[in-house]
């Protein structure tokens, strides 16, 4: 029987955390997503997680209280829905989705959103896959990101308009992050560490409040990277992927 787990207060120090459930070089950051986590569960944030050991797990939380640049009235916003390695192809995608939006019935929400894109975009949620259980795009933004939305009123949640900017105004290469995923510190690390190796200024950002999260300056779910005042990337950075990056603008 196919068995899943929702984190709590009590059992958060306990479970592993799918996300980083290999590797140790993104142990650093197991620590710091669950004192985040430990914080957002009182405001109805949910990770619901397979109860085995694999990356199989969705997170979201009431859009009001969840640390990204789009607004709308009592929604649930997803951050993130990953099915990985030998679990894809058995329905948990399908299973934690339903679980969500059955979640926001049962609380009388007005939907549920998503940040994608109309390409895949590594570290966003398919667009293709949410389409197939109704999610329609509401809002877009330059760059080819997409909201979509499943609205069960027929209200829709919007960007913030500091999030259609795209743009910042300091020059250097910037790095806007939160605290929320795991692998945040080693690409911190490896982008500081190329950048001391290519003798590239490099600017950290911590996004370390709601009101931050809600008024950033473009795209952001967790991680953002801009360079020459424009965005780039959600990408989470190693020094490969930032060096062709940088290559490529």
């Amino acid at each position: 029987m196919i068995e899943y787990v929702n984190l709590t207060k009590e059992t958060i120090a306990n479970e592993h955390l799918c996300c980083a459930i290999s590797g140790k070089k993104h142990q650093a950051g197991v620590d710091t997503k669950r004192n985040w986590l430990d914080e957002r569960l009182t405001e109805g944030h949910v990770f619901r997680k397979l109860d085995a050991n694999g990356k199989v797990f969705i997170e979201y939380a009431p859009l009001e209280t969840a640390w990204v640049p789009v607004v709308g009235e009592n929604y649930l916003y997803i951050y993130c829905l990953w099915v990985s390695g030998s679990f894809k192809g058995q329905g948990h995608g399908k299973n934690l989705l339903n679980y969500c939006l059955e979640d926001a019935k049962k609380q009388n929400k007005a939907g549920v959103c998503v940040i994608s894109s109309k390409k895949k975009t590594p570290f966003l949620t398919d667009k293709k896959f949410v389409e197939k259980s109704g999610f329609q795009v509401v809002d877009q933004i330059a760059g080819g990101f997409e909201l979509l939305a499943l609205s069960f009123d027929g209200t829709v949640p919007a960007f913030s308009e500091t999030a259609r900017k795209q743009t910042i105004d300091e020059q250097e290469l910037t790095i806007f992050y939160g605290q929320q995923c795991p692998f945040i510190p080693n690409g911190l690390k490896e982008a500081q560490e190329y950048c001391e190796e290519a003798n590239i200024p490099l600017r950290l950002v911590q996004v370390d409040s709601l009101e931050k999260a809600k008024h950033q300056p473009g795209i952001f779910n967790n991680w953002a990277v801009y360079h020459q005042g424009k965005f780039l990337t959600v990408h989470m950075l190693n020094k490969n992927v930032l060096k062709k990056l940088l290559a490529s603008v």
